[in-house]
């Protein structure tokens, strides 16, 4: 009797849980096997950003399934069923399409968890995905690795209505086409690509750093498509003023629109990331386990989904269900870091002979900005407390000055081993002292 293909792809499926549990998404349920002809088997995803995930990521993962599955030497295809027009806009020059970052299907807003850290970024987004090149032109969005500024751009690229053309690049990529284009005498087609299109949306814009001509580029491309009311969205790891080498006329026009940082979450917010995850992948994780990996992770978000996968892969190793025992296990039973902001303080004032008073206090000179630096970089690292909170402790400092500080500290600790042996000190006392 021929196996139907509801029960073959239930197979497949059941492979990549048992071999590659790492990949499986939750909208895994949702695809479909279709024909299996002269030793190709189709498999039907919902659309063209899913059917790019599978071949970037998992092609060589369902190849083996379903070689198991079927017992037959089968390679695979992907194919979307809204089969969207790429070239809808017209022939792109030199492969720029080819080179757009591919978007994440579980990217989106709907899984997008919102706190205190992010509500700004994420509201200004929805608004963005409803009325792009009006709510919110330009949008400038910041903050440290792993919190979710690609999540927001490519869930904006997700949201948008259908027709609207949406480039989505990284610096990186902006900056080579320029220069292959300034090679290849083609800047009028470069100029064509990137300034008709409905939205300019790039990845880590602090890349333009020290890139002299391609920010004169940049500048031309933002002042056409911000003119014509075309829809801008950055991204960097700090603020615009704080890109080195930036010029001026940029840094003021990306703060013309809307600046929102994206900090680090607080507990309840990973909780609920850890939560997302594992939905995401199938897994069902009891509470007391979602709360020991979020107060043990306040970093990023991507060690949070680092973490649970070392759970689940060490779930299905031994066939055991996910308990608290077996994520100690996993992760390995160390204490979460309990080290305080006042602790911080004290030990940074010992260690500098100056009072507590003083580097909470206003005065800016030297002997009380440099333990005030230090302590708010410490603070950053040891504790899960936000910018906001952090400049609360040094006199209502806002976030940005704490931000700067941290950077600053972190970048002579880099050049300077004797002050990074004294922090180390002072780091291991404050950690001591939290005990």
């Amino acid at each position: 009797m021929a196996t139907s293909p509801t029960t073959l792809w239930n197979d497949v499926l059941g492979q990549i849980r048992l071999s590659h549990p790492s990949l499986v998404r939750g909208w895994f349920a949702d695809i479909s096997v279709g024909e299996l002809t002269h030793g190709v088997m189709k498999i039907v995803v919902r659309n063209r950003a899913q059917a790019r995930y599978l071949e970037q990521h998992c092609l060589s993962a369902f190849v083996e399934a379903a070689q198991a599955a079927t017992g037959r030497l089968v390679s695979l295809t992907f194919d979307p069923l809204e089969d969207e027009d790429e070239e809808a806009g017209g022939a792109l020059p030199f492969g720029i399409g080819a080179e757009e970052l591919i978007l994440n299907p579980d990217y989106t807003f709907g899984h997008f968890v919102t706190g205190p850290c992010n509500r700004l970024a994420h509201a200004a987004a929805l608004a963005i995905a409803e009325e792009p090149g009006r709510a919110y032109n330009p949008f400038f969005v910041y903050g440290p690795v792993g919190l979710g500024k690609t999540h927001l751009l490519q869930a904006i690229c997700h949201a948008m209505r259908p027709g609207f053309r949406c480039h989505y690049i990284s610096c990186e990529t902006f900056i080579n086409h320029f220069i292959e284009a300034v090679e290849n005498g083609a800047l009028h087609r470069f100029r064509y690509r990137y300034r008709h299109v409905d939205g300019l949306l790039i990845d880590d814009i602090q890349f333009l750093a020290e890139r002299e001509r391609s920010q004169e580029e940049f500048f031309h491309t933002f002042n056409t498509l911000h003119q014509s009311h075309r829809q801008i969205i950055l991204s960097a790891d700090c603020s615009p003023a704080e890109i080195p080498s930036l010029e001026e006329r940029l840094v003021s026009r990306f703060n013309s629109g809307l600046v929102a940082l994206l900090d680090r979450p607080c507990l309840e917010t990973r909780m609920a990331i850890v939560r997302t995850k594992a939905k995401l992948r199938c897994v069902e994780v009891p509470e007391e386990v979602v709360r020991f990996i979020a107060s043990r992770i306040d970093t990023n978000i991507r060690e949070l989904e680092g973490s649970l996968i070392k759970v689940d892969a060490l779930s299905q190793s031994q066939t055991h269900p996910i308990t608290l025992a077996l994520a100690r296990e996993a992760l390995g039973a160390e204490p979460s870091r309990t080290v305080t902001i006042p602790t911080i303080l004290e030990v940074v004032a010992r260690r500098f002979n100056v009072k507590v008073s003083d580097i909470q206090g206003k005065k800016r000179v030297k002997t009380f900005t440099a333990p005030r630096h230090v302590c708010m970089f410490l603070a950053r690292q040891l504790t899960s407390q936000s910018l906001e909170q952090i400049g609360g402790y040094f006199g209502g400092r806002d976030h940005t000055t704490v931000l700067h500080a941290s950077r600053a500290v972190g970048e002579l600790i880099r050049r300077d081993a004797e002050l990074a042996e004294m922090v180390e000190q002072i780091t291991e006392e404050a950690k001591h002292a939290g005990r």
